[in-house]
Parts: C-alpha cells; sequence; structure tokens
C-alpha cells in the first residue's frame, strides 16, 4: 500500500509491522498541528452502541426526530458510508471559553442563555475541513489513501466510536468525558483505507455512583442512567422541535433560548475542562451576555445576519421566537416585557402566537402579584 506497510495486512487480526506504528503516530502528529486535542484510532466495531441505539428508538424516546430512525444498517456498520474502510480516526476539539460565566448568565432570567457550543462559528464546517486537511497530509505519507471526513454529518455513532477508540466513556447523561478534559468539546471522524493499530478501548466509566445530571435536569428528562427521553429535553425542544411546546414544560426552561449545558455544568469532570483559544468559537454579537428583550426585537432579517454561519441558524426565526417568548414568560415580573410581548404579537406565526399569549399571562400573573 505505501512504502510505511510490510507484511501481509487484510483483517483485524493483522500482525502489524513498527512502521504502522510509526505512521499512526505521525497522524496523531498531523491531527495536533491542526488543533485536534486528541486523537485515537478504532476499528469499525459499533454493535454495543448500535443495540444500545435501537432500544432507544424502539421505546420512542426520539421525539420527532425521524433521521435518528433512517439508516439504521448504515449507522451498526460505519464501513458501509465509505468504500474499502478499516478503520476510523476519531479527533476531539475542545469549544469551551470562559466557562464560569455561563452559570451567571444562566442565573440572570433577565438575559437569554445559549448553549455555550453555539456561540461561535458552526463548529461542522471548520472541523470538517480540518479532518479533510488531515486525510490528505496522511495521503502524503501513505500511498492510495482513501478517506472520508465525518463531522455530524451522517449516520456515525460519533461517541460510541470515540469510546471504542479509548477517548472518554459515555456518562450517565449520555455525554462522553473525557477524565482530563470533561465534555465540552466537539468529535469528528476520519475513515480510513488504511489497516492501522487500534488504540484500547475505554474499558471502565468513571461516574461512580453521581447522579447530579439525572437529579438535575431542568426537565427531569433522564428516565434512567444513560437514557434520555429527548421529548423533554431541552436542547430538542429549542432546536429540533418544530411545534407548540407542552405548557407544562414551558416554566422549566427558564431563560435557556437554544440548547442547555445543564448536565454538562453540574458534571464533577468539567472542572477538568479546558478553555479553546479558538477564535472561531468566540461568542459572536454577544449572545454570551444579551437580554431576551434585545433578541426578541431582531427581525428575521436580522436574526438571518447575525446567525450567518452560526448552528444557531439552524433552528430558524419561528423557533427562534417561540423560545425567547417562552424565556420572557419566565422572566420577572417587567411592564416593558408586556408591552414588547403585546407589540410584537399581531406579526407572529400562529405557532409563536401561542407561546407569546401564555407568556403575557405569565407576566400578567406576576404583575398581580406585585401589585
Amino acid at each position: 500500500m505505501s512504502r510505511f506497510f510490510t507484511g501481509q495486512m487484510s483483517s483485524d487480526s493483522l500482525q502489524f509491522s513498527i512502521s504502522s506504528k510509526e505512521l499512526a503516530q505521525q497522524i496523531k502528529d498531523l491531527g495536533a498541528k491542526l488543533g485536534f486535542q486528541d486523537v485515537r484510532i478504532t476499528s469499525t466495531d459499533v454493535s454495543q452502541h448500535s443495540e444500545r441505539l435501537k432500544s432507544w428508538l424502539d421505546q420512542k424516546l426520539h421525539g420527532e426526530m425521524a433521521w435518528m430512525e433512517n439508516h439504521r444498517e448504515l449507522r451498526a456498520h460505519p464501513e458501509q458510508l465509505h468504500e474499502g474502510t478499516l478503520r476510523v480516526i476519531s479527533v476531539r476539539l475542545d469549544y469551551m471559553q470562559n466557562q464560569h460565566q455561563a452559570l451567571e448568565i444562566l442565573e440572570d432570567t433577565n438575559k437569554a442563555y445559549v448553549s455555550r457550543y453555539a456561540l461561535g462559528r458552526d463548529y461542522h464546517k471548520l472541523m470538517r475541513k480540518r479532518l479533510t486537511q488531515l486525510g490528505k497530509d496522511i495521503s502524503e505519507l501513505a500511498e492510495h489513501h482513501g478517506f472520508r471526513a465525518f463531522v455530524d454529518s451522517a449516520p456515525v455513532l460519533e461517541r460510541g466510536i470515540a469510546e471504542n477508540a479509548g477517548m472518554g466513556w459515555i456518562g450517565k447523561n449520555t455525554m462522553l468525558i473525557n477524565a482530563k478534559a470533561g465534555s465540552y468539546f466537539f468529535l469528528g471522524e476520519l475513515f480510513t483505507n488504511l489497516p492501522l493499530p487500534v488504540d484500547p478501548p475505554q474499558e471502565s466509566m468513571h461516574c461512580g455512583s453521581c447522579t447530579s445530571c439525572l437529579d438535575l435536569c431542568p426537565t427531569n428528562a433522564f428516565v434512567a442512567p444513560h437514557i434520555l427521553d429527548a421529548r423533554k429535553c431541552i436542547s430538542y425542544l429549542t432546536i429540533e422541535y418544530d411545534g407548540v411546546i407542552d405548557e407544562s414544560l414551558r416554566p422549566l426552561m427558564g431563560n435557556r433560548i437554544y440548547g442547555c449545558d445543564d448536565c454538562q455544568m453540574v458534571c464533577p469532570w468539567n472542572k477538568f475542562t479546558q478553555e479553546s483559544d479558538e477564535q472561531d468559537f468566540s461568542p459572536r454579537h454577544q449572545l454570551d451576555d444579551i437580554s431576551l428583550l434585545e433578541l426578541f426585537q431582531w427581525t428575521e432579517a436580522e436574526f438571518l445576519k447575525n446567525t450567518e454561519g452560526s448552528p444557531i441558524r439552524r433552528a430558524g426565526y419561528e423557533k427562534w421566537q417561540r423560545n425567547i417568548a417562552i424565556a420572557l414568560g419566565n422572566a420577572p415580573a417587567s411592564t416593558e416585557i408586556i408591552k414588547l410581548l403585546t407589540k410584537q404579537l399581531p406579526a407572529a406565526s400562529e405557532m409563536v402566537a401561542a407561546h407569546i399569549q401564555w407568556a403575557i399571562e405569565q407576566q400578567s400573573q406576576k404583575m398581580n402579584r406585585i401589585i
């Protein structure tokens, strides 16, 4: 295959030469130069994780995310996503900046809380570009290198692959947790036809008896350790769900208008979070510290302009308004809030209007209690 490989290499039971190990290390070094905090290699066997996914889907805990049900065969057999794939190179990219500020914003219910991963540039393009460059760099070392980069862009069991590669363990909150870096990071994969030596998998979970993520979830979305009911998860409700949010859940959402980080905030392992100096992940348009009133006054044109290149645009303007209306209903009593909600009501879509009316009622009740 290339000057780096010697001997016979045709299956997972291969005997690797010193040069193949050297190539694997060079790949990891190349990944580090491209800004990845961790680079590991694993096989394409994700059978254990695909069985867990099947059980979760069978319980209908995925809500309206039909795409989770699609292509089950490909999720179970990642090698089918790219012909000739023998190994998966899993990479980690940290994103957290100013971690301590997050709790302050969450506690100030006049301000908007946006999940920390979404404050800066959309990570998908950034990571895919770097992974593609990694693939090209590897091709300089190994002849006939075939590869394909994935960043949350195909039916890939990313966390399962990363766990198999020894990058961490899937915690009770269903997040991948790294003992030296916590869980505030993105994952990406490079499928390769190179029969590289694999890294040892993560064989044990280090959550111990801790259940903070389960106990402190605002909407009690965890059915059990490792099992999330997406239909109650704030991230699902604010980003994926298109409809009218159940009234019983609205007060529990607080000021979270896009995503939720609570199950990570309370995780003890995130005391080891590595702050990222990646400029592309720096907050845009003051979204890390901005009032709900200001955001609710954005026109659709302003929303599209201010979320250009941001993962927030994925939710769309209608859901953005819906989410902020709920947060305004949960904010402290304010005549200014009532005036703005009332002003926006006539032009709102039917779906958004239902949430605005609810918010006005919540605010009016609070004002009455004050009087």
